[in-house]
């Protein structure tokens, strides 16, 4: 009872107000990490409660006395050496350390930063799209010819071909699809017969490349962290549409992205009708009767004014139009006879009537026109892929009057390294205000605090290590270590102070005390964590392709915090102690008071 009467409240405490900002990120990371946080802050709740309650009653009932010898076994003997060593070399120890932690900053530049890895699903899609004006059997036979050139990719159970599907618009309304765009579902075989599922989407990649005419995506559905892309907005026309056709071409000489496609290539003929005005007046014609004529003409009156035909249960339309044989030809058009005040006069007579090429759709953005270069990553980093490409000669040397704008995962990317910037500055903040109000000290929560930065080292070689990014499950890892390292410091700083200031020991003698009995707990909980992670960073059980980053996060900052902390927090204790012990000694000098009355004898080795 008495030990969980003296550590359980701090770490507990200290390990809700960690995980509890991360419950309160704002946008789509808010939306991720809400349930992590609030999950984390139960957990540790419900930990508490059983710690104070069901754990002293089950050690009465099964523990049983045993003899206890008073002999350290040699490793702990060595690690007792160890740290009478750094607390007689402080200078060599703080400055060993502080070298391990910068030497691992500077590793940063050399981990990509990413999203959300590319996860195993068992399935993938292949979506194909022709140029406008294509036919509905062209578009299966470039789908077929797709289907022979991945039949013997393996991996591959099934495939299920789509033509014209239909889309739903934002109101939810659906619509006809265009015959022009298709897709394959590629269902995959079991995870144990096959190779990965990046490895598959790289096979298919290079049999697409075979097949001719029309333009292809691969990826799981628009799944998170499997695209690049990079749009650009502008109301220079000309000047968007040539910045995104060498952005599109320069993207392809990168050599690792896959199916480079942009909505400023993709245009189709159209038939242009420039109604002369002084010619209009003449005959008297308007522009909206031409545009009425027109529109009738090709596509049929309104609804509400089409004739219907009356059946039992329904009515339906009768609409009449030009038949899609003449809708190609420019004469058709040109002997259109539009009504004038004299009678109805041809089209040609008025108007220039000629054949062009346009876009297909024009997007908006904030009232701005804007065109999409997509790439599949293909297992890229996004962050490495997206500093690439602002290193282009098309983005750096783009038009004024052409802006670059963060959208899609790029957007939610960035939107995720700030949240959780805030969310761990906030973390530490609460945890810094929870020590000072649970051991009524200022300084103190400086030295549990000093083994945070030596497991963020940690965590940055592992990745490095086992070619990890720095993306969302590293993150929830980063998360995780902040509470596990700041309650073994609190084990140590907490029963350091209980032998100073209830058994009366010096601080060197309180420290000594403090590493030797904590130092077994604290070693029994991090092999426990770390033989918990094991499995997820081997990659066991299932697609570990999110649980692998967070997993070897995890571990290696353990191995390392708890390594150097063991070392380096009875060290920093000294430091902190004795710049306190200095401040009181000057504000008792400036208030009159002795120097003796604030003095510690036996720390004075120890004073800055």
């Amino acid at each position: 009872v008495t030990g969980v009467q003296t550590c359980a409240l701090p770490i507990s405490a200290t390990l809700v107000v960690v995980f509890m900002p991360t419950a309160f990120m704002s946008g789509i990371p808010g939306i991720i990490f809400k349930e992590f946080g609030w999950t984390a802050v139960y957990a540790v709740l419900v930990s508490l409660l059983v710690a104070r309650v069901l754990t002293p009653m089950m050690a009465a009932y099964f523990l049983r006395p045993h003899p206890m010898t008073d002999e350290d076994g040699p490793v702990m003997r060595t690690y007792l050496a160890l740290v009478r060593w750094c607390l007689a070399n402080r200078k060599t120890a703080i400055g060993t350390t502080a070298a391990f932690f910068f030497g691992t900053l500077l590793l940063v530049p050399f981990l990509p930063a990413g999203f959300i890895p590319q996860q195993d699903r068992g399935f993938t899609r292949v979506s194909v799209e022709l140029p406008p004006g294509s036919t509905v059997e062209g578009t299966l036979a470039v789908a077929e010819n797709v289907r022979r050139a991945i039949a013997d990719v393996p991996g591959i159970r099934s495939v299920f071909t789509t033509v014209g599907e239909s889309v739903q618009t934002a109101n939810a309304v659906p619509q006809a699809g265009e015959v022009r765009k298709g897709a394959l579902t590629l269902s995959l075989t079991e995870r144990g017969t096959r190779p990965k599922q990046l490895v598959i989407e790289n096979l298919v990649r290079k049999r697409l490349e075979q097949v001719a005419g029309a333009r292809f995506s691969l990826g799981g559905g628009g799944a998170p962290g499997e695209k690049l892309q990079l749009v650009l907005a502008g109301e220079n026309s000309a000047a968007l549409k040539s910045t995104a056709q060498g952005l599109e071409r320069e993207l392809r000489g990168l050599g690792y992205l896959g199916n480079i496609v942009s909505t400023a290539s993709l245009e189709r003929p159209e038939i242009v009708i420039r109604p002369d005005a002084e010619l209009m007046a003449e005959r008297g014609v308007t522009t909206a009767v031409v545009g009425s004529t027109v529109r009738i003409a090709t596509s049929g009156d309104f609804s509400q004014l089409l004739p219907k035909l009356n059946l039992d249960t329904r009515q339906v339309d009768i609409r009449v139009r030009m038949a899609d044989r003449y809708r190609t030809d420019l004469d058709t058009f040109a002997n259109l006879r539009v009504p004038g005040r004299d009678g109805p006069v041809p089209l040609s007579s008025i108007a220039e009537v000629s054949v062009q090429s346009g876009p297909t759709q024009i997007d908006r953005y904030d009232r701005k026109r804007y065109v999409a270069v997509n790439a599949d990553l293909a297992g890229y980093p996004l962050g490495a892929a997206l500093a690439a490409a602002r290193e282009l000669p098309s983005m750096v040397g783009k038009p004024s009057s052409v802006q670059f704008l963060e959208l899609g995962d790029v957007e939610l990317m960035a939107q995720l390294f700030s949240g959780f910037t805030f969310a761990m500055i906030t973390g530490i903040l609460c945890v810094i205000c929870v020590l000072v109000l649970l051991f009524k000290d200022f300084l103190q929560p400086a030295t549990i605090l000093s083994a945070l930065p030596l497991s963020i080292g940690g965590s940055l070689v592992a990745l490095l290590v086992t070619g990890g990014n720095m993306d969302l499950p590293a993150l929830i890892g980063i998360v995780m270590l902040m509470g596990i390292v700041t309650k073994n410091s609190i084990l140590l700083v907490e029963y350091t102070f209980v032998g100073m200031r209830e058994h009366g020991l010096p601080m060197h003698a309180a420290l000594i005390d403090a590493c030797h009995k904590r130092a077994r707990p604290i070693v029994m909980t991090t092999v426990a964590m770390i033989a918990g992670m094991l499995p997820l960073a081997l990659g066991f059980g299932g697609d570990a392709s999110f649980r692998q980053p967070m997993a070897i996060t995890v571990i290696g900052g353990l191995v390392t915090s708890t390594a150097l902390s063991l070392l380096i927090v009875p060290v920093a204790f000294t430091y902190v102690l004795g710049f306190e012990d200095r401040v009181k000694h000057l504000f008792r000098r400036s208030s009159g008071g002795s120097l003796a009355a604030g003095a510690r004898p036996a720390d004075k080795h120890f004073s800055p």
